[in-house]
């Protein structure tokens, strides 16, 4: 694959469309709210635009329970207004990924109406239908993620259907080749249309163990752990087969020019890096998650880095992610100074970095009242911590009352900085996260050390780690401060003189002294090496 692919030099901003921008004033952001939004991407300079799902739905998961794979759900608009927001998208040279959900539907979609209505109904195969278990209840012991059991009985046809999430969200059967077929002509209405890849939702969980074995227990489990953490999911998900399927959904995008298949995949890294596929069949891009769940420090990230490095296939390519709909942001886990040093590492690893808005704002972690709380997870398992409205709430534009996202209500809280955490605010403060994220974009766009370049790791201990970006004749080394002390770096070997090209610190400057480099708390700096 050519260094200039698109999704390999590009930068990915992911939209949570609920949460961006709302244009009819019921509280709930929309397609058509996206395109009026469209110049803030181009501003902050990013490369494609990936949407989380907008399809009809119930909405039981917020439109993760699809009751059409081929529309846009009345919330969010029409299809002309997503056609309409394609063409201007790319009008302005980006891209558009969507969100491809094939694990599992709605039970309010056409498939799962007939499949439930009888046994033998020629849908009945297409969703895990099975017999109860002896002596009655669940055929075996997968859960839910979303707690509780994973089966659910179905009083009409005397069988249980298996979901992995929701009850509402029946999974969909990957081992029928007409289901298979179905979803690839899914993928196909979509690329017509113009779009430039998927991302596909708990792309490891499309197959499951053809004997329905039960899950082993989990000897870590804390009884302050979500219920799904009671078992070690080895049967019902991450199946051998499952390349196979992934491989036939690549042949799909293949059919068309330059499209990208992403995979969303929690997954150890060994398991994680099978999903390029053989001989690179698989996902393009199958998303690393890693430093989400990793110890903020700086010898746990340094080694985290060097892992995945040695661990992707040859010719394959890696990607990073800080954060997305599921996890908690990056400023409230690191808090505000770090996640500022987590913005250059992100935007200066190798490989394709994938951002959520919002946290160019340095949006942290907005508490959500009770009486407030939208995320069935949350309300399936309250009090754990594992509630997702928090990382969902509404982009903040300006300081008008609803932050400029809605005329109405907002469908979930703002921060209470609002007034001064927006947009409009940050974009006029030359030391904001937001003009830092903007500098760190353009000067990845500017220099091919940082955007194909080969890794290089130069320095790590329990405060700092550095490492060298190269390209041709150009090297660059990048060096972040994970602790709140002022510290020092050795620069590499045989180098005559560096230059600073940018600081996450918002004053002052760096110092180098002779063969070292002085971080001031929190710092990240990249520097040019003569």
């Amino acid at each position: 694959m050519p260094e200039n692919t698109w999704w390999k030099r590009g930068i990915v901003y992911q939209i949570y469309p609920r949460s961006f921008q709302d244009s009819n004033g019921d509280g709930i952001g929309d397609l058509e709210g996206i395109r009026r939004r469209l110049d803030h991407l181009a501003w902050l300079g990013v490369d494609a635009v990936w949407l989380s799902p907008f399809y009809p739905s119930p909405m039981a998961d917020f439109g993760y329970d699809v009751a059409d794979y081929c529309g846009v759900d009345p919330i969010f608009g029409s299809l002309d207004d997503f056609d309409r927001l394609i063409g201007e998208v790319h009008g302005r040279g980006l891209k558009l990924i969507v969100d491809f959900v094939p694990n599992h539907t709605s039970d309010q979609h056409e498939w799962f109406r007939e499949s439930r209505s009888s046994r033998d109904n020629p849908k009945r195969d297409w969703y895990i239908w099975h017999d109860p278990a002896p002596g009655g209840g669940p055929p075996n012991n997968w859960n839910s993620n979303f707690g509780g059991p994973g089966w659910t009985f179905d009083e009409a046809t005397g069988q249980y259907y298996y979901h992995a999430f929701l009850k509402e969200q029946p999974d969909l059967n990957w081992r029928n080749p007409k289901v298979r077929a179905a979803m690839h002509d899914v993928l196909r209405f979509w690329l017509r249309r113009g779009v430039d890849g998927f991302r596909v939702d708990v792309i490891w969980h499309l197959m499951k163990d053809e004997g329905f074995r039960d899950n082993p227990p989990n000897p870590a489990y804390q009884a302050d752990q979500p219920d799904i953490n009671r078992t070690l999911q080895i049967h019902s998900t991450d199946q051998p087969e499952v390349h196979g399927v992934i491989a036939g959904m690549r042949r799909v995008l293949d059919e068309f020019d330059d499209r990208v298949l992403i995979g969303e995949i929690y997954l150890p890294l060994d398991r994680l890096v099978t999903y390029y596929g053989e001989n690179l069949s698989g996902a393009h891009l199958p998303f690393n998650f890693q430093l989400i769940h990793m110890a903020w420090r700086a010898g746990d990230i340094a080694a985290l880095v060097e892992e995945y490095e040695g661990a992707i296939p040859p010719g394959g390519w890696p990607n990073w992610v800080l954060g997305n709909h599921d996890q908690t942001r990056i400023a409230a886990r690191v808090g505000e100074a770090q996640a500022r040093v987590a913005a250059m590492l992100l935007l200066t690893l190798r490989g394709t970095p994938t951002m959520y808005y919002g946290d160019e704002l340095g949006i942290g972690r907005v508490e959500i009242p009770p009486d407030a709380v939208q995320d069935p997870w949350e309300r399936n398992e309250p009090g754990l911590g594992f509630g997702r409205d928090p990382q969902r709430t509404p982009m903040q534009w300006d300081d008008s009352p609803s932050a400029g996202f809605t005329t109405g209500r907002p469908w979930l809280p703002l921060t209470p900085d609002h007034g001064t955490r927006n947009v409009a605010a940050m974009r006029e403060d030359p030391g904001s996260i937001l003009t830092l994220y903007r500098r760190l974009i353009e000067l990845r766009r500017r220099h091919l050390a940082l955007s194909v370049g080969d890794y290089v790791g130069a320095h790590a201990d329990g405060q700092v780690f550095a490492y060298e970006r190269r390209f041709g004749q150009e090297r660059l080394l990048v060096a972040l401060n994970f602790s709140h002390a002022a510290q020092t770096v050795p620069l590499p070997e045989g180098v005559a003189g560096a230059q600073v090209l940018l600081s996450t610190l918002a004053s002052g400057e760096p110092a180098i002294h002779g063969q070292e480099l002085a971080l001031r708390p929190d710092e990240g700096v990249v520097l040019a090496l003569d």
